[in-house]
This record gives structure tokens, C-alpha cells and sequence, in this order.
């Protein structure tokens, strides 16, 4: 064999291995999702999403977003969430535990049953399955510098190819309020 074809294609070979590696960690990844958390914007299984990662550490993000970051609680595990809360926002952290019209004075009222204002530089997630999502209502805000992408797209592997196994772009389905009810909530409700 001859040296120059091996050292060439050994050659070619690191720089493509080099390349993929570039490309999967700072511009885009297909991964398969798995958990109910998301359903029935995601699948619990045999979904496929396409993540670009130009969203990195949060930028150009927005409320509704579906995003992938690191657990803060395993940062050897990554979750896929919605943004439910932006910097500034006032968010209820257990959304499904009540209702905003709830008389906070009541001296039952948990701590699932406040509000929190969102610090600079964090994010709220919550999956769109409540009942089977850990997610800030678990481990509170998220640090921006845990997001590693942002979903656009998913394949459903379980539909035929003719369908493009089931292709479809994922939007934001949460509009942010203008000006919300959150009048109506005073500072000291806040925590």
C-alpha cells in the first residue's frame, strides 16, 4: 500500500471527522427527544428535532420557543422546554395548581401558588404536558448560558418516507401579553 494514499486519506479523514464535529456543536443537530414533557408538540418517542444552534446561550429567543439546554440539576442531561418566561416577565410558577384570580391572602396558599419576577440573564421553561414535565416549576429559572439550541423542526420516524417522515416545522405557540392581567397582581405577591 502505498504511504502517500494512507497519510492522505487519514489526512482527509480527520479533517471531515473535524468538520462534522464543528458543524454538530455550533451551528446545527438531529436528535431524537424522548419523554412526555412535550407532547403533543413533541413525541415521546421516534421524534426526531432539528436544533439550530446560532440560539446559543440565548440568543434571539423569545416567549414560545421550544429550546434545548442543559439540565441545571445534571448538567450531563439535556432537556427540550418551552420559554414560558423572559427576563422581566412575572410568571405563576405552578400554572396548574390554580388560577391567577385566587385569593393569595388565604393562609393555606403554598409557595406553588406565587408569582416570580424572571432576572436578567435566566429564562422559565415549562413543558406543554404539565402533568409530566420537570421543569422550572421544578429547579426554577434557567441560566441562559444552559441553552444549547433552538427547536425549529421535527421528523416523526414512525411516518413512511414519502411523507418525509412526517417533516414539520415547530413555531412558538405562546404569544408574550402587552399589557396582561398582571395589573391586577401586586408586589406582594411577587417573590
Amino acid at each position: 500500500m502505498d504511504l502517500t494514499f494512507l497519510r492522505t486519506t487519514l489526512s482527509w479523514t480527520l479533517r471531515a471527522g473535524c468538520l462534522i464535529h464543528f458543524f454538530h456543536s455550533h451551528v446545527y443537530e438531529f436528535k431524537e427527544t424522548r419523554g412526555e414533557s412535550m407532547l403533543p408538540t413533541l413525541q415521546a418517542r421516534h421524534d426526531y428535532v432539528h436544533t439550530l444552534k446560532n440560539y446559543k446561550f440565548g440568543r434571539n429567543i423569545q416567549t414560545g420557543d421550544i429550546i434545548v439546554a442543559l439540565k441545571p440539576t445534571d448538567p450531563d442531561q439535556r432537556v427540550c422546554k418551552r420559554i414560558t418566561g423572559m427576563p422581566g416577565d412575572i410568571v405563576l410558577i405552578d400554572p396548574s395548581s390554580g388560577s391567577l384570580e385566587k385569593d393569595k391572602s388565604d393562609a393555606s396558599s403554598t409557595a406553588f401558588e406565587r408569582y416570580i419576577v424572571i432576572p436578567d440573564g435566566h429564562v422559565w421553561l415549562t413543558g406543554d404536558n404539565l402533568s409530566h414535565s420537570l421543569d422550572s416549576r421544578t429547579y426554577s429559572v434557567l441560566p441562559m448560558g444552559l441553552i444549547k439550541g433552538k427547536i425549529v423542526a421535527a421528523n416523526d420516524m414512525n411516518k413512511s418516507w414519502k411523507s418525509l417522515w412526517g417533516f414539520r416545522w415547530i413555531e412558538g405557540g405562546v404569544q408574550r401579553a402587552d399589557t396582561p392581567s398582571w395589573s391586577r397582581i401586586s408586589p406582594s405577591d411577587v417573590t
